[in-house]
């Protein structure tokens, strides 16, 4: 009887191994030939010449995004007369200020106005160090972050920090909706 050696699965194929792969628009990576003409690097001549090169590169990223970032965006970043909750740890962190809520863990960011929230939930580990966020939002979607305190003592604190910022924040736009359907 004949056995292989090694592996008897196949590689993935697809989104599942490739997240840039489009069904219909391109192929996955496994199938592509060297017909498909292999991306080419640029020939570099000289050291110094690839040194300047990433020095404009750099002023010019730089440039970008000092005109993307317009002055009343500028404005707002800088304008936190309101309340403000910050916690993290060594991979997660949550910040919920006047823009909203912004969740971010290792290298997963995702940011929620106060219009697309439904509810914010706290939630302490009854052993530990873990204070655990949910966010929900209208469409039945919930997103939790899980940030470890030093300390159990942190749990209290952050519980009132949140409720404040909650509260400016979050409940201005309930009422502005309540003073606004009183008024029609």
């Amino acid at each position: 009887m004949e056995q292989r050696i090694g592996s008897s699965s196949q590689p993935l194929e697809g989104a599942g191994f490739d997240p840039a792969f489009i069904p219909g628009l391109t192929s996955p990576a496994s199938e592509r030939t060297e017909e498909d003409g292999p991306e080419k690097e640029p020939e570099v001549a000289d050291a110094e010449e690839t040194d300047a090169a990433a020095a404009e590169a750099e002023e010019a990223a730089e440039a970008e995004e000092a005109a993307e970032a317009s002055p009343s965006e500028q404005e707002e970043d800088t304008e936190t007369d309101g309340p403000v909750f910050e916690a993290s740890d060594r991979r997660a962190r949550m910040v919920a200020d006047h823009r909203g809520v912004r969740l971010s863990l290792d290298d997963q960011d995702c940011e929620f106005r106060w219009d697309e929230i439904g509810a914010v939930e706290t939630e302490t580990a009854r052993f530990g160090k873990r204070y655990t966020v949910t966010v929900h939002t209208p469409d039945r979607r919930w997103y939790p972050i899980e940030i470890e305190a030093p300390a159990r003592s942190h749990f209290k604190e952050w519980d009132e920090q949140l409720d404040a910022v909650l509260d400016a924040y979050f409940e201005t736009e309930a009422t502005e909706t309540e003073v606004d359907a009183d008024a029609d």
